[in-house]
């Protein structure tokens, strides 16, 4: 409950400390071998994502590289390049990487493809040059539209922003699940729970009041640790102000609670409980919408998304606190943590009957 939520924290935001992958090895096939050639090599080599760590002199030694996982991509440059840009014969050259990981693919293709427009507008620019256009002339016919990007509260494109604020939360979930469906069934296994029911004096609301409010306290208390260290200490963007966050992990905690107990009250066993709340929070992973937008899924997985705590988490964090709109923008996602919270309601009796009536089985 407390060890290892801290570790995930720790880790994961950590691993992701420098916002994006510095330096992911890249290869270089370079048939021409010429000053531009060279020229094009050393601007893929200066960008922040991208290291030349090899020379390849075939395209399948490059190849076997990229499947030896050596390096993520390589730049092919074909003899005769220098030669055909100079006498305007469009020469054509060409990259490879590997969508293998995606985060490394996407990061690559982009240095691979901008090197490419570079090489292309060096030419072109000697060439207008030669024709006697003047420099502004040249950069109007080269980019007739420049492009003035803005990125809304991460102007950083800082993954760490991304994916700790889905990740972390999304581990802590998994923990509260399986601690809640695990207190109820360890009643079962040790036989002591009609002695808690005793101490309830029969009552089921007194008896599992009694049990969970104090870890409510403590996963609550590491919900606001988290994101004082994110937002307080690695300064993470928080337009929205505190009071989302404190509701935000107030209705979280107790709608993971509340769906431990909702699924040990259909499923009266250890075990079987258990492994339904690891199963339901290893796919809220999938169906949070972070890594890939909910809306591009098919209809029935977006109807399904919905049946996950995570997600109406991840839409609240989005809206309230990192984008900083209202509450009443997310009141449905707030509504829905809420009919989380009163799921156990419907098995309660199911509950206390366990408690009193069954025996374990292992």
């Amino acid at each position: 409950m407390v060890v290892f939520p801290i570790l995930v924290v720790v880790f994961f935001t950590s691993i992701m400390a420098d916002g994006l992958p510095q330096e992911m090895p890249v290869g270089v096939v370079d048939m021409d071998n010429s000053s531009t050639s060279r020229s094009l090599v050393r601007r893929l080599n200066s960008f922040q994502t991208s290291h030349v760590v090899a020379r390849y002199p075939s395209i399948d030694d490059a190849r076997r590289a990229v499947q030896q996982n050596k390096i993520y991509a390589f730049l092919y440059i074909p003899r005769g390049m220098s030669q055909h840009l100079q006498s305007a014969r469009q020469p054509k050259i060409s990259f490879y990487y590997s969508y293998t990981t995606l985060t490394s693919g996407a990061l690559l293709f982009r240095d691979l493809k901008t090197i490419s427009m570079l090489g292309a507008a060096g030419a072109g620019s000697a060439t207008l040059s030669a024709k006697g256009l003047t420099p502004s002339q040249i950069k109007t016919f080269l980019q007739p539209i420049k492009i003035d990007l803005h990125t809304i509260n991460n102007p950083w494109v800082n993954y760490n922003v991304y994916l700790s604020t889905m990740l972390v939360p999304g581990a802590i979930l998994l923990f509260i699940f399986l601690i809640s469906a695990y207190s109820l069934g360890t009643e079962l296994k040790f036989n002591s729970s009609r002695e808690w029911m005793s101490m309830a004096d029969g009552n089921i609301y007194v008896a599992l009041a009694g049990k969970f409010l104090p870890q409510f306290l403590i996963f609550n208390t590491i919900i606001i640790g988290y994101m004082w260290y994110v937002f307080g200490f690695l300064q993470f963007p928080h337009p929205g102000g505190f009071v989302p966050i404190a509701l935000l992990s107030i209705l979280t905690v107790l709608a993971s609670q509340a769906f431990g107990i909702f699924a040990f009250g259909l499923v009266p066993s250890l075990r079987m409980s258990m492994s339904v709340c690891a199963l339901w929070a290893v796919l809220s992973f999938s169906a949070v919408g972070s890594a890939f937008p909910l809306s591009a899924m098919d209809t029935p997985i977006q109807a399904l998304a919905q049946l996950f705590p995570l997600r109406h988490y991840y839409m609240i964090y989005q809206l309230c606190i990192f984008n900083g709109y209202p509450l009443t923008d997310a009141l449905i996602h707030i509504g829905a943590l809420v009919l989380f919270i009163l799921l156990p309601l419907f098995v309660i009796h199911n509950i206390r009957k366990a408690m009193l009536e069954f025996v374990y089985i292992p």
